[in-house]
């Protein structure tokens, strides 16, 4: 698939879903949020497909809206830019329903909605000269989408001081805050990915898709309920095909 969003998926499960605006420093257009919906799906429903990576193409991650089509929907009153924000909204809840992880792998500048798109995601991978931040304050306008998810990954204060501030992290100083996993030399960037999202790949399909649903099902849910939930995903996975073979290789001295 080509135009705004290159997918690409390889014989180890790994889905790429590359956006590709360079000139645009990869902005989330209107016409970009919907293919990365329909794509995201479509790599989520494919049995073949074990992992999703998301990437930009060109010098950047993603540099957040495009402001051109922000600026367009101003005309449009509340009820044009509801409908735009709802739609960049609904991209973020789809990444986290979906059972697969989704990965993103940030070079250059995730800014905005970008970074937005980057936290949303489950794990993310950042090359050491990646920066990352919410600018939005600087032009009187709110990171609102992606609070929900940032408070959460790094707690109120941290949170709240990165929005209200504006300032830009480095790769080294968003994996000290909490919502970058890795950071990998440049020069060794794509290979360092590939692997990890090669071995990500490589676990047991089941157990990835339970753990998922089960530690994002955890929001607002009580002690008690929580461990109710987490015997009731534990009863599921010892009946899976996965644990039933890794079960035979460990008790028949066959693991490792």
């Amino acid at each position: 698939m080509s135009g705004v969003l290159v997918v690409r998926r390889d014989a180890g499960g790994v889905a790429t879903l590359a956006l590709n605006r360079p000139g645009k420093r990869n902005a989330l257009s209107a016409g970009l949020v919907a293919q990365l919906g329909r794509s995201l799906g479509e790599a989520g429903s494919d049995p073949a497909v074990r992992v999703i990576a998301l990437r930009g193409i060109g010098r950047d991650f993603c540099a957040g809206a495009d402001l051109h089509e922000v600026a367009a929907s101003r005309s449009g009153g509340p009820e044009e830019g509801l409908a735009d924000a709802r739609r960049l909204g609904e991209l973020f809840v789809g990444i986290r329903r979906l059972e697969r992880p989704v990965v993103a792998l940030v070079t250059g500048r995730a800014l905005g909605g970008g970074c937005g798109l980057a936290t949303a995601c489950d794990l993310v991978l950042a090359r050491d000269d990646a920066v990352f931040g919410y600018p939005e304050v600087h032009l009187g306008f709110v990171p609102a989408l992606v609070m929900s998810i940032l408070r959460r990954k790094i707690g109120e204060s941290a949170a709240l001081e990165l929005l209200l501030s504006g300032e830009r992290l480095e790769a080294v100083e968003a994996r000290a805050a909490g919502f970058v996993n890795r950071v990998f030399p440049k020069d060794g960037f794509e290979t360092a990915a590939a692997e990890y999202l090669s071995a990500l790949a490589a676990r047991p399909a089941a157990a990835v898709a339970l753990t998922k649903q089960l530690f994002y099902g955890l929001d607002g849910v009580g002690f008690e309920d929580s461990i109710a939930r987490g015997a009731e995903v534990n009863a599921i996975a010892r009946l899976t095909q996965d644990f039933g073979a890794g079960l035979d290789r460990f008790l028949h001295g066959r693991d490792g």
